[in-house]
């Protein structure tokens, strides 16, 4: 059998350091397998969402319309599954006046909403920022300036990321706002889709995509 030692010497002797390194190096590096972005709209029907209001819900070309109603009331379209930390990917047209928004983290009773809403609505009336309803009003509101990236009649495409208490939005690929705020940081709830009151809204949205973080 011969002497072990001298096995052992033998066996290190054909390993290559530079092996040896490349080895440790890929293992080190392997990704955790991340989870993947899935659609939250199938482009066929309102499955696995629910109407809230009087206001109009619908798909149409294999996209998402809201519309408002006879009563001209607010209305809400919310996913059945609750989210807690994500990044919501999806593109918004505004054909008509455009007043609408992205809740996240919230809980409908009837038509009161209790949660976020990142802002939808025409130029000047900041898309992007950060509202809560039936609480503090307006959180935070993109400068001015940032108002320009919106492509009023047009697809644009808006980000919602929310991890733990710090929010940050994007519109078209320009970063709105980056909020943190402890009361968004200690809830957990749905997204929804709104039209706002007073009549005269249509919006369509397609591509709405959500990464679990």
């Amino acid at each position: 059998m011969g002497n072990p030692r001298q096995h052992l010497r033998c066996v290190g002797a054909f390993i290559s350091p530079t092996l040896i390194l490349a080895v440790v190096g890929t293992v080190l590096a392997s990704p955790v397998v991340a989870q993947e972005a899935h659609s939250i709209f199938n482009g066929e029907n309102l499955e696995g969402w629910t109407i809230h209001g009087t206001e109009l819900w619908y798909v149409e070309d294999g996209e998402l319309v809201c519309e408002s109603g006879p009563d001209a009331e607010y209305g809400y379209l919310r996913t059945n599954a609750m989210y807690d930390d994500f990044e919501l990917t999806l593109e918004f047209k505004q054909e008509a006046d455009g007043n609408s928004g992205v809740f996240f983290r919230s809980t409908i009773d009837g038509v009161r909403i209790s949660g976020w809403q990142a802002e939808v609505a025409p130029p000047g009336l900041y898309s992007g920022g950060i509202y809560e309803s039936y609480g503090r009003g307006w959180l935070v509101q993109p400068e001015p300036a940032l108002d320009a990236v919106l492509r009023m009649g047009d697809w644009n495409e808006m980000t919602i990321r929310v991890v733990g208490n710090r929010v940050t939005t994007w519109i078209n690929g320009t970063q709105m706002i980056d909020l943190t705020d402890e009361e968004i940081g200690q809830r957990r709830g749905h997204i929804a889709l709104q039209i706002h009151d007073g009549g005269g809204i249509k919006v369509r949205w397609r591509n709405l995509r959500m990464l679990e973080l």
